[in-house]
């Protein structure tokens, strides 16, 4: 009995000893070194060319053939008549218009023949026509109708054979009343183109 006691004192007392000499393994985190190398940084690649949209080259210009204008060329506009110039010509009437038309009535269509026909048959003179507004709506839009009707009247004329370099055409719009009385029977006498002519 004492035996297995002094064996058992003998092993607890071996244990004890060989724990002291083991030294305690703790887990601790070592600091980073101050002077470990880091991974190299990649330099950024050199910027290339900018990408660009692929372009079409621009067709050469075509060649104008000989004579032909060219299309940048603007067109000569006639020399603005002046109607000083020009007088009243008693052989061309006045010819009449709707309220708001431009377009040439069949009554004055006859006229207009005649008037071609006095033209055709005088051809050293040329033929200024006015085209004239009552007093109702505005000087920019009377001025605008104005022309519109010295031009209907000039290109029925044309039709007719007259020749179209024989022709000007100039709006007053409202500014040149006939007759300045508020009625509608004044303003149709406003509402017309009239003809002046002078030798070429």
């Amino acid at each position: 009995m004492i035996w297995r006691w002094l064996v058992v004192t003998f092993v607890m007392m071996s244990l004890v000893s060989a724990c002291a000499k083991r030294p305690a393994m703790t887990a601790a985190s070592a600091p980073a070194p101050t002077g470990a190398a880091t991974a190299p940084t990649r330099p950024a690649p050199a910027p290339g060319p900018a990408a660009t949209r692929p372009t079409t080259p621009e067709p050469a210009p075509a060649a104008t053939p000989p004579g032909a204008r060219a299309a940048t060329t603007p067109a000569p506009v006639a020399a603005r008549p002046a109607p000083a110039e020009f007088t009243p010509a008693a052989d061309l009437r006045d010819i009449y218009f709707e309220f708001d038309k431009h377009n040439i009535r069949q009554d004055d269509a006859k006229t207009l023949d005649a008037h071609a026909g006095w033209l055709k048959a005088n051809p050293g003179f040329l033929v200024l026509i006015e085209g004239h507004c009552d007093e109702r709506g505005t000087v920019e839009y009377n001025l605008a109708l104005g022309e519109r009707r010295a031009r209907s009247t000039m290109n029925y004329l044309v039709s007719q054979g007259v020749a179209a370099d024989r022709a000007s055409i100039v709006s007053y719009g409202k500014e040149r009343p006939m007759c300045t009385e508020h009625t509608e029977g004044c303003w149709a006498k406003n509402r017309r183109a009239h003809f002046s002519t002078k030798r070429r």
